[in-house]
């Protein structure tokens, strides 16, 4: 039987970034250093993939610091936690690493910086994240306003509008959050904003790619978690850009190959926390359809690289 043709079009970037790769890293080395189990509050990154692979090495996934034993390690999630989670763990005398990316952990400063300065805080982000969560959390209860949309920029009920400064969750979509923040700025004319952009570089860059292969594809399939913020963005964005079907994949189990009969290019894409042995899963299942042409769609190359932790180097 002969198989229809296909182009796949893989995006590039894709992929773990700095900040999944260090988490990641930290909890392989604190398994290394301390032995099983090593308690993870909150998944360490979002992807089941993973979470599952770490759990077979013998890390515990917990919600709770109450649910950590006293003599047994805990490492924070790469979202970033309240700031009251590592003070609760160190005044039991816990033993902590904080997996927290470092480009969370900026904009984290960013937000103390601005509330010493006496600047009433507004957060651009998805109520309920992790990553919200754990940055409002750096500040007294209030402190920080939260918007989610444009239209939630008429509601706000600011203290003083000449004393105000935004920050967002790393994980947005770039237009949308433009989008906002234009809002912020025509309302609020005397809002300061980050000295550098708070999304990172990653979601950026994921973004950018499925736009240079939207115009050349029938079909989107991103490669990522449910729970992955930065995962529903690439599918928001590849439907913004002209995708008609853009869909979520965990994994070359989900494709809905019905939905994909007669189509001549797929762009194929990944989360930042998806590992690449997801693409090649996806890649294969296509090929035992297809008679495939893969083209790498690369926009930029990514070089950056996070250290972990000091007490998990080695020789320390």
């Amino acid at each position: 039987m002969n198989k229809p043709p296909l182009t796949l079009y893989l995006a590039a970037p894709r992929g773990f970034c700095a900040g999944v790769d260090r988490a990641i890293k930290i909890v392989e080395l604190a398994l290394e250093k301390w032995g099983a189990p090593v308690f993870v509050r909150h998944e360490i990154v979002h992807n089941k993939f993973v979470v599952d692979g770490l759990r077979a090495l013998g890390a515990v996934f917990v919600e709770d610091l109450d649910d950590v034993p006293l003599n047994r390690p805990v490492i924070f999630s790469a979202h970033g936690v309240p700031k009251a989670v590592p003070a609760a763990a160190q005044a039991l005398n816990m033993v902590y690493v904080d997996a927290t990316c470092p480009l969370v952990s900026k904009v984290h400063i960013e937000a103390e910086r601005h509330y010493d300065a006496g600047l009433q805080m507004i957060m651009i982000g998805h109520a309920g994240h992790p990553e919200t969560i754990g940055t409002m959390g750096q500040l007294p209860e209030g402190a920080i306003l939260l918007v989610e949309t444009e239209s939630d920029v008429a509601n706000l009920r600011v203290t003083d509008a000449q004393s105000l400064a935004y920050i967002t969750q790393t994980t947005l979509s770039v237009d949308d959050t433009k989008a906002i923040v234009a809002a912020l700025k025509q309302r609020f004319p005397a809002i300061k904003g980050p000295h550098k952009e708070d999304i990172c570089y990653a979601t950026t860059n994921r973004q950018a790619s499925i736009k240079a292969i939207a115009g050349k594809i029938d079909a989107l399939l991103v490669i990522g978690a449910p729970n992955s913020s930065n995962s529903q963005r690439l599918v928001e964005v590849g439907r913004a850009a002209g995708c008609a079907y853009a869909q979520l994949v965990q994994r070359a189990t989900d494709i809905d190959w019905r939905a994909l009969e007669g189509i001549g290019a797929v762009g194929i894409t990944a989360g930042a926390s998806a590992p690449e042995i997801l693409v090649n899963e996806v890649i294969a299942a296509f090929e035992e359809r297809f008679t495939t042409t893969v083209e790498l769609a690369e926009t930029t190359r990514e070089a950056v690289e996070f250290k972990v932790p000091r007490i998990l180097r080695v020789g320390t």
